[in-house]
């Protein structure tokens, strides 16, 4: 049994017909660079999100190096940032000049501690940097609650977490990267909504900020040849946003598919001495870009864990072995804006089980089983 963590080419083989029409027509169009393909996936993506402006770009870490561009923050301002994620928000951080700030995350869901994030405010702080991780919402409600006290920007990191619905305490919603002052995605080929390549986006409700952003991914120009502002060069390729487009209409099913599976996985696996399952939070849907297990016993376990996996050909993955604050890359940089227990001990304890939208029943029987076998 070929089990992949994301099977990419069974969900192409699904779609061809659609992808492979929309591709031949982009490039029947030769218009590579800003084609209509772009202006079309970023109107649509709009209308699926709700908000006005979506601003294509070249990837998810551009998406979030043009937010801090485009909200004017000075070198030596901070920014908060979840010791527990990938590395890309806080590189663009540092990248700008500006100074990381660790704030410590939820043990349950991977995702930012709300009642850390007061005390590691300092006069110098000036955004807030939300990853909704693994698939699942920051408790935003509470965050721009903070934020509006303290006069805080908020970035959403939306990269995994497309899709997902942020629930009120009023029960009202709202799709995930649509609540802070600005939203970033990537659509890396793992991604919840996937092309074939590197590609992201920006999200406001700020016609200003939508703008500057603008301007910020094309060179810093309004009018060609006519530089208002520094900037860079981050744009979506035609191509991509063709793939994007036919994919779009099929997002909720992608979701489904995934819930389903992380069900199938709930509905055996939870209760289980060896390891916790992922927790679902009140305030937030879960469409699982990722299945997170935490193995309580530690590392040792953990590893143990995933080279019997291995040795029956089940492929799992570490989703983060190290935390942000013990990067190499940041030591002298960073601060610490709270104690950091929860990052330290995730990372030694996480492990993500193969979850897609063509697993078959085939594959997650196998999968819970040789779980079950493990002693």
């Amino acid at each position: 049994m070929d089990i992949q963590m994301v099977d990419l080419h069974r969900q192409y083989l699904r779609l061809k017909p659609e992808i492979d029409q929309a591709m031949q027509e982009a490039i029947g169009s030769c218009s590579f660079i800003n084609g209509a393909q772009v202006r079309s996936f970023a109107s649509h993506l709009s209308e699926y999100l709700g908000i006005p402006f979506v601003i294509p770009c070249g990837n998810g870490t551009d998406a979030l190096q043009i937010a801090l561009m485009a909200l004017d923050l000075k070198p030596g301002d901070e920014v908060i940032v979840p010791a527990f994620s990938y590395v890309a928000a806080a590189e663009v951080v540092a990248l700008l000049g500006l100074i990381p700030v660790w704030v410590d995350v939820e043990e349950e869901t991977f995702n930012l501690n709300v009642w850390q994030i007061e005390a590691a405010i300092s006069p110098k702080t000036r955004a807030i940097i939300a990853v909704h991780l693994f698939g699942q919402c920051c408790d935003m409600e509470n965050i721009m609650r903070i934020a509006e006290q303290n006069h805080l920007y908020v970035i959403e990191d939306n990269a995994q977490s497309l899709g997902a619905e942020v629930i009120y305490s009023d029960r009202s919603r709202k799709k995930a990267g649509t609540i802070g002052h600005i939203g970033t995605t990537s659509f890396f080929p793992s991604k919840p909504l996937a092309c074939y390549g590197d590609g992201g986006a920006v999200i406001t409700s700020d016609s200003w900020l939508s703008e500057r952003i603008h301007m910020i991914a094309n060179h810093g120009q309004q009018q060609k040849y006519h530089h208002k502002i520094i900037g860079c060069n981050s744009r979506l390729d035609t191509l991509q946003a063709a793939i994007l487009e036919t994919k779009l209409p099929h997002l909720e099913e992608f979701t489904q598919a995934r819930q389903s599976v992380a069900k199938r996985y709930d509905d055996t696996l939870a209760n289980h001495p060896l390891w916790i399952i992922p927790q679902r939070m009140k305030y937030s849907t879960h469409i699982f870009h990722q299945y997170t297990l935490r193995i309580p016993e530690g590392e040792s376990r953990r590893d143990a864990l995933q080279q019997f996996l291995k040795e029956h050909g089940i492929p799992s993955m570490v989703y983060y072995p190290l935390p942000l604050h013990r990067q190499e890359a940041f030591y002298g940089w960073a601060r610490n804006g709270s104690v950091l227990i929860h990052a330290e001990r995730l990372a030694q304890t996480v492990l993500s089980l193969p979850i897609h939208t063509e697993m078959t029943d085939e594959e997650i029987d196998y999968i819970i089983g040789t779980l079950n076998e493990f002693k």
